[in-house]
């Protein structure tokens, strides 16, 4: 073992131990980004980025497991990606089917698709449903996958789900924009019956959302690490829970 191996080792164990369980996050959410920079950096190709930070996600969700947390949301592709060329996408959708049916044979987790599935290929599809369909009653830690994944198109298709729930009791639109509110809204989001997400985490240095979770992260803690996906470490995802037991959360203010 070399001894920058053993410093961190003993760093990271340091970490945890004087992490309170009690502070932990009980959803976190995950912005997976820098697979390609660090591909490049590394000299290796787009898909060998992708394909390392596919593998990372055990990982992250069996850190997860150790330290208490019960959902965690992984934003895989966004709807913006589904515009990319067809020889950069089609290997892309490859990789998170692949990695979407590892964690529903791994057994430990619930898989539970975000997104629009209307826009996303047949094959991809039928992967996300039977992943979702094979962990229904698996006891463990939720894991949303946000595949063909906006926020906007999340508020976008809430609010049609919820015209069309209150056309199909009949409801006027008269009657239902005098009871419409948040938690009827809420109701129709992809996330519907999960609590909302207390940390967000975004790897590779980019400081913004990029439209994940607008609705359900408006109370949320933000980390932004420098690291790039497929280079996440223990001691980064401790440093992240540690950084916000630290902060006093305020609602509204």
């Amino acid at each position: 073992m070399k001894l920058r191996d053993l410093v961190y080792g003993l760093y990271a164990r340091r970490v945890e131990w004087r992490l309170d369980h009690d502070q932990v996050p009980k959803h976190i959410g995950v912005i997976l980004d820098g697979n390609r920079r660090w591909a490049r950096a590394a000299g290796g190709t787009t898909a060998e980025g992708h394909i390392a930070g596919a593998n990372k996600i055990r990982e992250l969700l069996g850190w997860c497991t150790e330290t208490d947390v019960k959902v965690v949301t992984l934003w895989l592709l966004s709807t913006d990606n589904l515009n990319r060329p067809d020889d950069q996408l089609q290997p892309l959708l490859r990789i998170i089917e692949g990695a979407v049916r590892d964690l529903a044979a791994d057994g430990r987790w619930r898989v539970h698709h975000v997104g629009t599935l209307d826009l996303l290929p047949a094959q991809t599809q039928t992967v996300l449903k039977e992943a979702e369909e094979a962990t229904r009653h698996v006891n463990g830690i939720i894991v949303n996958v946000a595949v063909g994944y906006g926020g906007r198109q999340e508020i976008a298709d809430a609010v049609r789900s919820l015209l069309l729930d209150h056309a199909s009791r009949g409801t006027t639109f008269e009657e239902l924009a005098e009871v419409v509110d948040v938690e009827m809204i809420a109701e129709h989001l992809y996330t519907r019956g999960q609590p909302d997400p207390d940390l967000v985490i975004r790897t590779s240095g980019e400081q913004r959302l990029s439209g994940f979770m607008l609705w359900q992260s408006a109370h949320s803690e933000y980390y932004f690490c420098e690291v790039f996906w497929p280079a996440f470490r223990k001691v980064d995802f401790l440093r992240a829970l540690r950084d916000y037991a630290a902060r006093h959360r305020r609602y509204g203010g």
